[in-house]
């Protein structure tokens, strides 16, 4: 900028002085005014305005006369102006060097804050007092430097502009030969004109922000100005978060040092400079544990523990030392689900290798467990491809949605959070068996018709294997979080559902769905639909219901989903619920014609424990009660249904609640003499009652209790008759 700023008024000064080659002294000028424009291509308004300028007075070369000495001294003078701009550039100059020592002042700062012991009040308080001035400094010197830098850019363009605008003003004046060409320039020049005038105006304003912005500072509290970092585990660049740490040395002396960490590529490295190569901290994450560090004297520490060394890591605050750790963990969790495949050969080979760790029993019993659940869920229509893109032989599964996926579509899913995906894997993880159970009564056949039904008629095209990730990414969500695809319903189409789900209920032993006038029944008008549901609720295929045994509800005229839901969940029929959450039922939905009692509480009522692990898993609430006080645990316990019982108490329903009548579902279960309920019950209060006496950091549960409850679920799913004990 400034080597074509000196050029320029070198040419001027020659053409003062040698009025006889003024011509060819103009022709090189205004060269260098086309060179200057080409070198300010990135600034449109200079670049434009020059290039405009050098055009036409090419053209008024052939015919100019020499100017009056005055003229062309007042030129000069304007393009002398330019190096007025030095001034600023040493103040520039200046102010970089100001923001260079303050930003050592701080760091020196911060690192005098961490090393303040916490038995040290009085340090650590000084330590936080220097911190706080320091940043207060620093905020103070970065406002001027980033004003110096506006500065020098706002006269960088001003001083050009005004010299050159002068400049052509004068040949306007001047040479009336020139006056058409000039008449062509007149909107431009004034056009520049304007956005001088604004760009004192701009300059004059920021003044003013800056001086506001320092009042702002004096003001402001800086204890807890700490970075705000957050972490991405999907990342495009593949860091996860990154950030300042200090870290101990691992030599004799123990020094600390502050290093510009990252997680990135299932790795923890750091650097010492920007442009630094990463140094590896942790090689692979999975085979690490992350962890609070109280017991040494500096504050904010945790370390990073592998199999073979350790890295003790220390946080600016307890802020920023939670969100790392949390980072670390979910980094560790994200390194296990992605890198499945390895996993898998892993444990193939661990589990043909006899030097494993874990006995071989457990081995191949994890094995077959495995295998048993992956053919089972293969049976299924449409199970053997990925449901999302076709994908043959996949190994993934949603378990709320009861469909199987290729290891790119599982991905995905897990993006979409828990609410929308609960993804596992079929050869990796062990399986409930009210979860493989659930997971055999659904599949991609039946939940491709609901939520695809409308793919074809909407034209979109469903992702082929190998398609790229963003592609399939945008189906997935279209297909599951927006439910484009999802066949919208009427209320009429509704109540013909709710009419074949009460239907249905003949196939269980109990009456459906009829119209009647009970005008006399509650608040009924006449215009609902009568249910009568057999109080047994599930009574043998070859006894019949009495007319005492009956329990009459009144349907609403208005029929939601929700309402689809209900009813489809006492009739047990899992893809009618699957329908009816796609079409926006909300799970915890409650009739306020029946007790306010919820869909969960009617799949109880239906007898049916895969419809009720399948309203738990779509976050169903387990202790949500009716009007009577009653969740589904004393529904069931009521019913004798001791799968369900067992179901429950496995998903953390609070077995201490009690009904209207002061009644706990054990109370309920001693008095209706049912020994597998009494023992589940008490089985399970026992369990908590030993993880409290154990502490927050306690197992899971008693082994015994484990066994038992697991006995209790292979019976409910596999062989429900054996629990049929009274």
């Amino acid at each position: 900028y400034f080597h074509f700023v000196f050029f320029l008024v070198k040419l001027c000064i020659g053409m003062i002085d040698a009025g006889k080659a003024y011509n060819t002294a103009n022709r090189q000028f205004v060269n260098g005014i086309q060179e200057l424009a080409q070198t300010s291509a990135k600034d449109v308004v200079i670049e434009s305005s020059l290039s405009k300028f050098a055009e036409n007075l090419q053209e008024m070369i052939s015919y100019h006369t020499v100017r009056k000495s005055g003229q062309k001294q007042s030129l000069s003078a304007h393009l002398r102006n330019g190096i007025a701009v030095r001034r600023d550039l040493r103040k520039f100059k200046e102010a970089k060097k100001q923001f260079d020592k303050v930003s050592e002042e701080k760091e020196a700062a911060l690192s005098k804050n961490a090393q303040a012991p916490r038995n040290k009040q009085h340090e650590v308080e000084e330590a936080t007092s220097i911190l706080i001035a320091t940043r207060k400094c620093f905020r103070h010197i970065v406002l001027d430097y980033v004003l110096q830098i506006n500065v020098l850019q706002s006269k960088r363009r001003s001083e050009i502009l005004k010299s050159m605008l002068s400049f052509m003003y004068a040949h306007l004046t001047f040479f009336h030969q020139g006056y058409d060409l000039f008449s062509e320039l007149q909107p431009l020049m004034k056009q520049l004109t304007g956005q001088l005038d604004q760009l004192v105006m701009d300059s004059t304003k920021e003044r003013k922000d800056m001086e506001m912005k320092h009042s702002t500072i004096q003001q402001k509290d800086f204890s807890n100005d700490d970075t705000k970092l957050e972490y991405n585990v999907d990342a495009e660049n593949g860091i996860v978060m990154e950030g300042y740490l200090f870290k101990r040395a691992s030599n004799a002396f123990k020094t600390w040092n502050r290093r510009w960490f990252s997680i990135q590529n299932n790795q923890l490295v750091y650097q010492k400079k920007f442009k630094d190569n990463p140094t590896v901290v942790v090689e692979d994450l999975r085979l690490c544990t992350v962890k609070h560090c109280e017991d040494i004297e500096r504050r904010f520490c945790f370390e990073v523990v592998s199999p073979t060394k350790s890295c003790m890591m220390q946080a600016d605050s307890e802020k920023l030392r939670q969100a790392w750790i949390k980072a670390v963990q979910n980094s560790i969790a994200t390194a296990f689900r992605d890198k499945a495949e390895d996993a898998e050969k892993m444990e193939r080979k661990s589990s043909a290798s006899s030097g494993s760790l874990d006995s071989g029993g457990e081995v191949k019993e994890r094995s077959l467990k495995g295998e048993s659940a992956l053919q089972r869920v293969m049976a299924i229509g449409g199970n053997s491809s990925c449901c999302d893109c076709g994908q043959p032989e996949p190994c993934w599964a949603s378990i709320n949605l009861s469909i199987t996926l290729c290891i790119q579509c599982s991905g995905i899913h897990r993006s979409l959070g828990v609410h929308f995906s609960k993804v596992r894997s079929l050869t990796l993880d062990s399986w409930e068996p009210e979860l493989l159970k659930l997971m055999c009564e659904l599949g991609n056949g039946v939940i491709n018709n609901i939520y695809e039904a409308r793919r074809e008629e909407l034209g979109a095209r469903k992702p082929q294997p190998g398609d790229p990730r963003h592609e399939v990414e945008a189906y997935i969500k279209a297909k599951y979080v927006e439910r484009r695809f999802v066949q919208r319903l009427s209320e009429d189409e509704i109540r013909q559902k709710v009419s074949t789900s009460s239907s249905a209920l003949n196939s269980t032993g109990l009456s459906d769905l009829q119209s009647c006038h009970c005008s006399g029944h509650r608040s009924c008008d006449g215009s609902h639909a009568l249910l009568i549901i057999c109080r047994s609720e599930a009574p043998e295929p070859h006894e019949e219901s009495s007319g005492e045994d009956l329990e009459v509800f009144c349907e609403p005229k208005q029929l939601t989903p929700g309402l689809q839901l209900y009813w489809a969940s006492f009739s047990r029929s899992m893809p009618d619920m699957a329908e009816a959450l796609a079409h926006g039922a909300e799970v915890n939905w409650t009739n306020t014609d029946h007790d306010n009692r919820t869909p969960l509480i009617m799949a109880v009522h239906g007898g049916s424990l895969a419809s009720c692990e399948f309203l738990l898993q779509n976050s169903a609430s387990v202790n949500q009660q009716d009007n009577l006080g009653r969740g589904p645990l004393h529904h069931a316990t009521l019913l004798g249904h001791t799968g369900q019982v067992c179901l429950f108490l496995k998903r953390g329903a609070n077995q201490n609640a009690a009904d209207v009548e002061n009644q706990t579902p054990l109370s309920i279960a001693v008095k209706a003499a049912n020994a597998d309920i009494v023992t589940l019950l008490r089985l399970a209060k026992m369990n908590e009652e030993m993880r409290e006496s154990e502490g927050l950091y306690s197992q899971s549960g008693d082994e015994t209790y484990q066994d038992i409850f697991q006995d209790f679920s292979q019976m409910a799913s596999n062989d429900p008759d054996k629990l049929n004990r009274y």
